[in-house]
Formats: structure tokens, C-alpha cells, sequence
């Protein structure tokens, strides 16, 4: 065998090689040397030629060659060669064609050499991140073991065989220590391809890395059996998981607990101890919370229609149960049904219960002109304004004990003077701030709420128009949207969205901004139907 037979040999030895070890298709590899050849052959011979390098698959034979392409009039002589040049390599050449001559092959020096390999190790640096990535990006979302193979900064650095993954410092479970060689198990958080090559990012304190754990446990969970709804957890310390069963026959917490408990102690024993409450899963909020605040025993739960907040009752003796140590088991509560808690005892409760009584009933007297027991049967019926009195079926008021048709004639025309002086006092109010008269005089609005847009520096029935709908009601439907609740400039008068959309879109009716086919348009997306869009009526 011919030395030039022995290093095409070689040469495909070294790329079936270098292809196993870095787990990377050989085609890569030969691109990279192809690659460092050209970048070689263009310092020898000018950067400016286009040099091009092949290698056979097949033989390990290797080809330098340069382009030009063949032109009417040459501009770059160093990429271009004239028709009647070129007929020197082609048979009847046209412009287009590619001509190509074969340049000698190199044999690089010791600084050339460098610089080759150099270029051979970053392309197929890349290649193999490149591998990485794709391999793993589709793996997130996993379970994955792995091997601490070094600390930098706090972060491990875990070998997971194919590549490596960090696990930051806030990723990991409090009172964790490893070392290196020690076996790991991590949930892969996130897979970002970076120009440094893809970052592996592990997490053990992620809610998904329980739910993971608990589908590796219970085949019931793995099978969809059983779901999982929800998870919260103080990482290391507690957590609670909702869980619910599509088979009746099926019990979905003894399910996760397991035989004495060995399906959930597995997985208390991968995360340090944790304790976990394995929770029932109601469609109906209420029920799910009393259930979320276990151990606690709850007798009353409050909740308005549509809002995050939610009021519970317990017994007195029950608070410390239902808070937690460090206020851990509401929160844990809070997170796993999304609402905001505030907790309260019975006797709690029936304070605040009286001082609303109280305040109310002075609030009729005050209001209505009547005397104190009046007042108070007034909101023993849960009358809480003057407004429900005010425009209430007479009928409701005489069915109070104690009242005939003409005291709930009287009631009512006191509710409604009353209402028709606040709205004078306000309306002259709104004026006084600059309200002007077109927006006075546009249906829908009360004195109220002209005076908190005035308040806000909306005067004007143009300067009104100009809102969306979720500004004026508070929804995060915003174009600016980032999960964020914002308050709305009505939403203290509980205009609902639709309410608000009605309101805009009539404003700009009136002042000619949109047509009435336009405004029919946006409120059939509420199946709405409005016969005099320029006075529309809240509610």
C-alpha cells in the first residue's frame, strides 16, 4: 500500500472515529475538514478566490479546486473568466457556466497544521452541540438522571451522559448537599440552544417534578386513570396535590398513597422529606378549598362571582390549622386553587357581621329619613342600598312583616328623592371638575362615574371614545397583556366588560368614528343587540 492509499485510509479512520466518540453524523465531520481545507488553501493562494474542497465518501480521496463563473464581461477576475477564457476548460461555454481548475494540493506547515485543526475542532464542537440540542429539546418536561460531576458558583453541574445540565442553587431542595460522583434526579426545566452550545437547565423544586414523580409512581396517573389538577409546594418542607379519578371504582388518594403508604413515601423520600397532602379535586371551587385546607375544618366559605378573593369562616379553635406554622398551609392553599384567602374565625365573623348591621341601619336612617327599627328590618331582608329599596317590586317591600303597600310607597319615594339629590349634588360636582356637556348628556353614565373620569382626566366625549373596553371594566384583555390584572376606571361601579364595550363603542357612534353597522358588528361578538347605539344602559 502506497503512502497517498495509506492516508485517504487513515483519513476515514479518523472521521468514523471522531463520529462515534462525539456521537455526531460523519457527514459532519467531513465538512469540517472540506472547511478547514478551504479556509487553508484561501491563505495560501488569496481570500478573495472561491475555493472549493471535496472529499469522496467512499475512497478518502480529496479534491482543491477554484470556481469562476463564466461571463459576457468580467468585472471580478478573481470570480469571473470571460466566454472566449473559458473555452480553454469548457466546450462551447455560456454565461453561467462554473469553471473550475484544480489546485495543487497543500502541504501545510507546522502553523498551517495548527489552524486546520483548530477549525476541524470547532466545527465539529458545533456539530455536536447541535446534536445536543436536538436531542434534548424534545426531552423537556422529563425526569432525568444524572451524576454531580462539578460545583461552579453554587450551580451543579450534572453529567447527564450525552451532555451536561445545570441545576441552579434556587432550583435545589433546602438542606440538599451533594458532592461529586453522588447520583442525581432531576425534572429538565428548560432547553435553550445559546451560542456557547444548549443550556440544560434542571430544576428539584418545580411543581412538575412532583407530578412527575408521582406518574413514575402510580400506574393509575401514568395510565390517565387518575390526573393530577394542581400542585403546590414549599420545597423540602410541604406541599399539597390535587388529584382526581375518571373511574369511580377508583380512589385517587388512596391510589397515590399506595399500600402503607408506599407510592407517596417513595416520593417523600426523593424530595428530602417533604410532606404531602394528597387532596380530592372538586370542579366546584368552594369545595376544592375546604378540601385544600385540610387538616383545618372549615364552616363557611365566601365567594363573589368572578372574583379572585374568597372569604372562609373556621371554628376559633381552628385557626392555627387552617394559617399554618408561618402561615404555610394557606398559602400552600392559596397556590393550589389560584385564590386569594383571607381567613377569619366565627367569632371574627359575627363582629364584623354586627358592625355591617350597624352601619347599614344608620345608613337607611340617615338616607331615608326613618326610625331605627325600620332601619334594621330593612337589612335583616339583605336590603344593603338605597338603590335596591329605590327600585325593588313594591311588591317585595309589602311582603316585609310589618309593612303595608302605602309604608312601601313611602320607602320608595324617599329612596328614589334621595337618589335624585346625590346624583344633583354629584352632577354639579362633575361640572365643577370640568366635565363637559357632551359627555353629560351621553347615556349610560352616572354623575358618579363622570366624576371619576373626570378624575382621571377624561372630560370629554372624544377623550372617552378613545378607551378600550378592559380599561374602563379592568380585564387583562389588554394588547399590552403580561398575565397582570389591571384595574379599570369603572370597575368600582362594577361595569362588566360587555357593559363597557356598549358604552365605547356608542360614544363612538355618536361622535361618527364608527357606523352603526360597525357597532352592530362588535356586539354580535356578545350576541348583543342594541336598537339606539348612542344611549346605551349599563346592566
Amino acid at each position: 500500500m502506497n503512502t497517498t492509499s495509506a492516508n485517504r485510509l487513515e483519513l476515514l479512520q479518523i472521521v468514523d472515529a471522531v463520529a462515534r466518540e462525539k456521537l455526531i453524523d460523519p457527514e459532519e465531520v467531513f465538512r469540517a475538514i472540506e472547511e478547514s481545507k478551504i479556509r487553508e488553501a484561501r491563505a495560501r493562494y488569496g481570500a478573495e478566490l472561491d475555493i472549493r474542497s471535496e472529499i469522496d465518501r467512499r475512497t478518502g480521496e480529496s479534491s482543491l479546486t477554484r470556481a469562476r463563473t463564466v461571463v459576457d464581461h468580467v468585472e471580478d477576475r478573481f470570480l469571473e473568466i470571460s466566454v472566449s477564457d473559458a473555452g480553454n476548460f469548457l466546450d462551447d461555454p455560456k454565461p453561467g457556466d462554473i469553471v473550475t481548475e484544480e489546485l495543487p494540493q497543500l502541504r501545510p506547515g507546522r502553523i498551517a497544521a495548527q489552524a486546520s485543526k483548530q477549525v476541524i475542532l470547532q466545527l465539529v464542537r458545533e456539530a455536536e452541540r447541535k446534536r445536543q440540542y436536538e436531542e434534548f429539546k424534545d426531552r423537556k418536561g422529563q425526569i432525568i438522571n444524572g451524576i454531580v460531576k462539578r460545583e461552579e458558583y453554587g450551580n451543579i453541574v450534572v453529567d447527564i451522559g450525552r451532555g451536561e445540565a445545570v441545576l441552579r442553587r434556587d432550583q435545589l431542595i433546602n438542606r440538599e448537599v451533594y458532592r461529586i460522583g453522588d447520583r442525581i434526579r432531576a425534572y429538565i426545566r428548560d432547553v435553550r440552544a445559546e451560542t456557547r452550545g444548549p443550556q440544560i437547565f434542571l430544576s428539584r423544586t418545580a411543581n412538575e417534578f412532583m407530578a412527575e414523580l408521582f406518574r413514575m409512581e402510580v400506574p393509575e396517573i401514568y395510565d390517565g386513570i387518575i390526573e393530577i389538577m394542581a400542585v403546590a409546594r414549599d420545597p423540602g418542607s410541604r406541599a399539597k396535590i390535587g388529584v382526581v379519578s375518571y373511574d369511580s371504582s377508583i380512589d385517587p388518594v388512596g391510589a397515590c398513597v399506595g399500600m402503607r403508604g408506599s407510592r407517596v413515601q417513595a416520593v417523600v423520600n426523593e424530595l428530602q422529606g417533604e410532606k404531602i397532602d394528597i387532596i380530592p379535586w372538586n370542579g366546584d371551587a368552594a369545595t376544592f378549598l375546604v378540601n385544600a385546607l385540610q387538616p383545618a375544618i372549615v364552616t363557611k366559605v365566601v365567594m363573589e362571582e368572578g372574583s379572585k378573593r374568597v372569604e372562609v369562616v373556621v371554628p376559633d379553635d381552628q385557626l392555627s390549622f387552617a394559617i399554618g406554622r408561618w402561615g404555610q398551609n394557606v398559602r400552600l392553599a392559596s397556590k393550589l386553587t389560584g385564590l386569594d384567602i383571607d381567613i377569619m374565625t366565627e367569632g371574627q365573623e359575627s363582629e364584623r357581621r354586627q358592625a355591617e348591621f350597624v352601619e347599614r341601619t344608620r345608613m337607611f336612617m340617615d338616607a331615608l329619613n326613618i326610625d331605627e327599627v325600620v332601619a334594621q328590618l330593612l337589612v335583616s331582608e339583605e336590603f344593603n342600598s338605597v338603590d335596591e329599596v329605590a327600585y325593588v317590586p313594591v311588591e317585595e317591600l309589602v311582603a316585609i312583616e310589618g309593612f303595608d303597600q302605602d309604608t312601601a310607597e313611602e320607602l320608595q319615594a324617599r329612596a328614589v328623592e334621595y337618589l335624585e339629590e346625590v346624583n344633583r349634588k354629584a352632577l354639579e360636582e362633575a361640572v365643577a371638575f370640568g366635565v363637559e356637556q357632551d359627555l353629560i348628556e351621553f347615556g349610560g353614565l352616572t354623575p358618579q362615574m363622570l366624576i371619576t373620569l373626570a378624575r382621571n382626566g377624561v372630560k370629554t366625549l372624544r377623550e372617552f371614545a378613545t378607551f378600550a373596553d378592559w380599561e374602563l371594566a379592568g380585564e387583562t384583555a389588554g394588547p399590552d397583556d403580561n398575565g397582570e390584572r389591571e384595574e379599570g376606571l369603572l370597575e368600582e361601579f362594577n361595569v362588566t366588560m360587555l357593559e363597557a364595550r356598549r358604552l365605547v363603542m356608542g360614544a363612538r357612534y355618536q361622535l361618527g368614528i364608527v357606523t352603526g353597522e360597525d357597532y352592530h358588528a362588535a356586539m354580535a361578538m356578545d350576541d348583543v343587540q342594541d336598537d339606539d347605539p348612542g344611549s346605551p344602559e349599563p346592566g
